[in-house]
């Protein structure tokens, strides 16, 4: 790996340029997103498993060096929904040092993916594959918050389960204190997001109801003591024995950890004018948190699409406003521990349970099932298969799906027509022998293994001709598969008695020919030619004579 490779993954001087720009605006949106990210913070840190200290280090420590050192000016990092999503199972597994082990692990393959300039994947991943795994993420981070909205204790890797045992103890027991401060949590953000969207009703509930459970002294669960200032960074919680069992584990974090910031950063471009983020730089930057955020105790972390849109939102034009974030946050951290520690975790909950609401986009869901049934499909077993299996499976299996109808479409639109000969002569009796004897087909689309079988069926069923010429000037691709198929038709034909001619071949596509010997044996015999006239010529010139098939040896490619 050359120096010129890594030096473009580091901060460039146009990163400080900009924060010099506007600095008072960028000061405000740091501290619009600070105020809203605070009980997101403590919530995934508490649903992680890890508790919430765990979730508001992820902030500050995630918050610093994604901002520094990401490919965005605008991207805001920290704990996520998502994330958490992936810890649970892990942390019910291995405890807190596989998570924090896991982090690590999954910091040092985003490095390496950035290195290796992988940012550009994330494009190609089809829309109803996102939305369909935004939307069983929501829906698994409703299920997970349940527990704690009723005032219960249950654990467990499934969250239907989870939440159904949850529900059964809390009928066996109602705590109602509890369900009331969740439903007013989440009722007043959704409504407020409504009404006022600029206004943080999050921290607004929450400060509310932890004043009220404090005064009226409400039997409820809160978060518990906080540590006064940022935990010195140790490797005492690294797990070399269980490494290799966390490797796959690993690999998901790494896999949801860029796709969750590069698709933040897309929308972040979106969203401003003239602002376009570097994919590997974010990989790099999400990398350096991660590696990092796991020594002082915090969870692995990604871009958050959420409080990046505050960001924007609030007029941030530089990376000084995720900084200034991060540095809030941890103000809060030395100078309010005590007061945050009062929060109930039933209002964590309400705050999770309506942004989860939030996650879905009712309208992008019914255009894409409107839009397809093979896309709404796609989208529907993407959720399911994050609900209930894991968030990779889902992508994997969504990608596999969406793959294979995409290919099918591709397939059903390769064409095979027969087209009128137009020679230039006009003599009646020379156009009806041509009609009689020689047949043209154009082929359109790419002659590739999905639809290459299809093209053989149809050519081989041609009758009562001397001549076949294909035209293939419009084939966009050959693959190795098509390139076979396309010899064997030949020699199909040919045992027949019918002569190929060949015309219009592109350069690029004589190589997979060549490969299986029938280009070098048609330029043998004369029977590849640069345009069509010249090929109906040459078949013109053998009407009236017998047409003997030539030798074509056995049906295996050469050298097998």
């Amino acid at each position: 790996m050359n120096t010129t490779a890594v030096r473009r993954l580091l901060p460039q001087a146009a990163d400080w340029r900009a924060v010099r720009r506007r600095p008072g605006r960028d000061l405000l949106a740091g501290l619009t997103v600070a105020v809203v990210a605070l009980p997101l913070a403590l919530g995934f840190g508490v649903a992680s498993g890890l508790g919430a200290a765990a979730g508001l280090v992820t902030a500050v420590v995630a918050g610093t060096l994604a901002a520094l050192f990401g490919g965005s000016n605008l991207q805001v990092s920290g704990p996520t929904g998502a994330m958490t999503v992936v810890l649970v199972p892990i942390v019910a597994q291995f405890g807190p040092s596989g998570v924090l082990t896991v982090g690590l692990l999954a910091g040092l393959i985003l490095i390496l993916l950035a290195l290796v300039r992988a940012g550009q994947v994330a494009r190609y991943i089809p829309a109803p594959v996102i939305e369909g795994f935004t939307a069983g993420i929501a829906a698994v981070i409703l299920l997970q918050q349940i527990p704690a909205a009723l005032g219960v204790q249950v654990h467990g890797e499934r969250v239907l389960a989870m939440a159904g045992q949850a529900v059964a103890a809390f009928v066996a027991a109602p705590r109602w204190p509890s369900l009331l401060i969740a439903l007013t949590v989440a009722a007043a953000m959704l409504a407020g997001a409504r009404w006022r969207p600029t206004v943080p009703f999050s921290l607004l509930a929450v400060a509310a109801v932890t004043v009220t459970t404090v005064v009226t002294g409400l039997p409820t669960a809160t978060i518990g003591a906080l540590p006064a200032s940022l935990p010195a960074p140790s490797l005492a919680f690294l797990d070399l024995a269980a490494v290799p069992a966390l490797a796959t584990a690993a690999i998901a974090v790494a896999a949801l950890a860029a796709l969750e910031s590069l698709l933040s950063a897309t929308v972040a471009d979106g969203m401003s004018v003239g602002q376009r983020h570097d994919p590997d730089r974010e990989l790099f930057g999400q990398g350096v948190a991660n590696l990092v955020t796991p020594l002082f105790g915090g969870v692995p972390a990604t871009a958050a699409i959420a409080r990046t849109a505050v960001n924007v939102r609030a007029g941030a034009t530089s990376r000084l406003a995720a900084l200034s974030h991060a540095v809030i946050l941890a103000v809060i951290l030395i100078a309010a521990a005590p007061l945050v520690a009062r929060i109930p975790l039933a209002a964590l909950a309400g705050v999770l349970i309506a942004t989860a609401v939030r996650m879905v986009e009712v309208s992008a869901l019914t255009a894409l099932a409107r839009a397809s049934r093979s896309d709404g499909a796609v989208m529907a077993l993407t959720a399911a298969t994050t609900v209930l299996l894991d968030l990779v499976t889902a992508v994997l299996v969504g990608l596999v799906v969406a793959g294979g109808l995409a290919l099918r479409k591709i397939a059903q639109a390769v064409r095979l027509d027969r087209v009128p000969l137009d020679t230039g002569d006009h003599r009646a009796e020379e156009q009806a022998l041509l009609a009689e004897h020689i047949v043209a087909y154009r082929l359109d689309g790419p002659l590739f293994f999905a639809a290459a079988h299809r093209f053989l069926l149809e050519l081989s069923e041609v009758a009562d001709v001397r001549v076949v010429i294909l035209r293939m000037s419009r084939v966009s691709t050959i693959d190795a598969s098509g390139a076979l198929v396309l010899r064997d038709v030949v020699q199909r034909l040919e045992r027949r008695g019918i002569v190929v001619h060949l015309s219009g071949l592109r350069p690029e596509h004589r190589k997979a020919l060549t490969a299986y010997g029938l280009l070098p044996r048609l330029d043998g015999l004369g029977r590849v030619f640069s345009d069509t006239p010249e090929a109906i010529a040459a078949a013109r010139a053998q009407l009236g004579r017998p047409v003997r098939a030539e030798a074509t040896g056995d049906d295996q490619p050469p050298g097998s």
